[in-house]
This record gives C-alpha cells, sequence and structure tokens, in this order.
C-alpha cells in the first residue's frame, strides 16, 4: 500500500510539475504599444543574459517593416539578440531554424491577417515548435491577428451568412461566425481584439453562442493580457471584456440568438479574471 500510495504521489507531483513549468502568454488587443507594455512583456518573459527573442511576422502584408517597428521599440528598453523568422518565405522544416523557435524564451506574433499567419504555420514543424518553447516555459506574445490565432477555436472575421465584410458583425445569428483551427495554446477561451475600438460585442457573442462552454474574452487595443494557467492578469491602458456561461441560450425560427443572461465584466489593469487554458 506503501509503495502504490508513493507511486500515487509522484505520478500527481509530475502533474503538477507539468502544470508549473508551463510558460505565459502576453496577449495584446492591437493598436499601439506604450513602451510600458512592452516593458511588462520583457518582465513576463523573464529574460537572462543569453536569452533571445524570435519574431513571426507571417500574419503581416508587410513583414519586414512590422519586425522593425518591433526591433526598434525593443531595442530601445533592452539590448539583446531579436530573430526575424518569415517562415512564409522560409522552409518550413528547416531544422536550425525550427530549433532555434523551439529554444526562444520570447516568442512574438505580429499582426495582420491571422488566417495568413496558420496557413503559414498549421501541421508544419513551425507549430510543435512554439507549443515546444511554451511547453518549457516560455512567453508566447502576439498583437492583433497574432492574439486571435492563439485560441483553438480562431475567429476569422468572416460572417457566413452576410459576404460583406464588418470590421464589426451588425447581426446576432445562429451559425453566422466563421473559425478556423488556431494554434490551440487556448484550448478553451476564445480571443477577441481591438475590441472596444471597433466594437465587437456581437462577433464575440456569436463566438459564445457557438461554443457555450468556452469563455470569450474581447481585448482592447493598447491592453493585453498576461495568461498563466487558468488567470489571467489585465495590462495596459484600455479596458477587457470577459463574458461566459449564457444562460438559455436559444434561436428563433428565423435564426436569431437569444439568452436570458451570462457572466460579463469589464477589467482594468492588474485586475485577474478567470479563463479556461
Amino acid at each position: 500500500m506503501k509503495k502504490l500510495n508513493l507511486v500515487i504521489a509522484f505520478v500527481c507531483f509530475s502533474f503538477w510539475l507539468n502544470a508549473q513549468s508551463k510558460g505565459n502568454l502576453f496577449i495584446i488587443g492591437g493598436g499601439n504599444r506604450s513602451d510600458e507594455l512592452m516593458k511588462q512583456l520583457l518582465t513576463t518573459a523573464s529574460l537572462k543574459a543569453s536569452d533571445y527573442i524570435v519574431v513571426l511576422p507571417m500574419a503581416s502584408e508587410i513583414p519586414d517593416v512590422g519586425f522593425k517597428t518591433f526591433l526598434t521599440q525593443i531595442q530601445k528598453l533592452d539590448h539583446r539578440l531579436i530573430r526575424n523568422f518569415n517562415f512564409s518565405k522560409h522552409d518550413v522544416n528547416d531544422k536550425q531554424w525550427i530549433d532555434s523557435l523551439a529554444g526562444a524564451k520570447l516568442i512574438y506574433i505580429l499582426g495582420g491577417d491571422q488566417s495568413r499567419f496558420m496557413k503559414a504555420v498549421l501541421n508544419t514543424p513551425v507549430y510543435a515548435a512554439i507549443h515546444k518553447a511554451y511547453k518549457d516555459g516560455s512567453t508566447i506574445a502576439g498583437t492583433s491577428a497574432g492574439a486571435a490565432v492563439m485560441s483553438k477555436f480562431m475567429i476569422t472575421g468572416t460572417q457566413l451568412l452576410d459576404t460583406v465584410y464588418k470590421e464589426t458583425f451588425n447581426k446576432l445569428w445562429d451559425k453566422n461566425i466563421e473559425f478556423a483551427e488556431g494554434l490551440g495554446l487556448l484550448e478553451n477561451t476564445i480571443i477577441d481584439q481591438h475590441f472596444l475600438k471597433r466594437n465587437r460585442y456581437n462577433r464575440l457573442i456569436s463566438a459564445l453562442a457557438a461554443h457555450p462552454d468556452l469563455v470569450g474574452v474581447g481585448i482592447d487595443e493598447g491592453t493585453a493580457i498576461i495568461v498563466h494557467g487558468n488567470k489571467a492578469t489585465v495590462a495596459g491602458e484600455s479596458q477587457v471584456i470577459r463574458i461566459a456561461d449564457p444562460k438559455y441560450l436559444m434561436k428563433t425560427e428565423r435564426g436569431l440568438l437569444k439568452f436570458k443572461q451570462a457572466e460579463f465584466g469589464v477589467f482594468t489593469s492588474g485586475d485577474v479574471i478567470d479563463i479556461k487554458p
């Protein structure tokens, strides 16, 4: 019996150790990134002298410009090696690049088009390297489209029942929101970005109605959530919206969504919110 208890204790400790060894997510809602917010990013990453940063620019239409903007801002705050790995133009099977990506202490995903980014990395060694880095304790960060890709159920921005693209949904219809597979660093939380600036309540509510067991988080511009485990700390200058657990979710014969109530909160810098990792 003692031996069995020791085995159980060891297994429990192993699970605990694995959970503790996971890294952080630093998810920015887009827009201008203040130096103060970037300082918090560097602090979260806990970079040592020998650590380096890798930027993944594949979501951007102008990846070199995006990288230079990031480089200029970070170099004002921290002088260390920052690498630009554009896998849209480079072999995703390059072992040297993949090993370097997996070994990065901070990986930063630029904004742009989240579908473009996932097209470059899904089902490739790049995807696996990002997950390995995160599991080994690295910080994975992203802004705008780089925020959207964090979710398993990634919002693409397309309305399935309206062929005209709008930055904000103007309808609350059943089966109107399109998802694609994201990185899945958050399997049970859906991220939406530019949230207050672009008034994306309808979009996030539509996402939650499609997956009512998940948590919806809307992050405004210049603002971030810092995720570790099932907690997220708000940072930055604006607000974060959390919505979850819709009660009596239904649709009308015309496909209009409705529910009686849901968890709803508005949070600012320093607040800690519950999410589902």
